[in-house]
């Protein structure tokens, strides 16, 4: 049997960059875009929930195939092991926590 092969992709969504595990990386019947298929998540078991990984969960979890656009892709990478799904600031790299950690503030107050 061969080997389940990981790959980890980064791709630009909204203003900020997405990294998501996946078993099938290839290029789209549409034109100018590439294919993501077999999305890999945590099973959402364990005590440690980490906010961006559940979202981006939640956001692609009926998709079979996902296709982004070529321009948008930062790379793509054969990975021995999954790592965390991230939602990151496009300008900085920092992670980003897809909920406000304080209230917003109200002008006048």
């Amino acid at each position: 049997m061969g080997k389940n092969i990981l790959y980890r992709v980064a791709f630009h969504n909204h203003g900020k960059v997405y990294e998501l595990y996946c078993t099938g990386v290839s290029t789209s019947d549409l034109w100018g875009f590439l294919q993501i298929s077999g999305m890999v998540f945590d099973s959402g078991d364990s005590v440690v929930v980490d906010p961006a990984e559940e979202k981006i969960r939640d956001e692609f979890a009926d998709v079979e195939v996902l296709h982004v656009p070529l321009h948008g892709v930062l790379r793509v990478e054969q990975v021995a092991r999954k790592g965390q799904a991230t939602i990151r600031d496009r300008e900085s790299g920092e992670k980003v926590t897809p909920f406000p950690l304080q209230p917003p503030v109200r002008p006048g107050n």
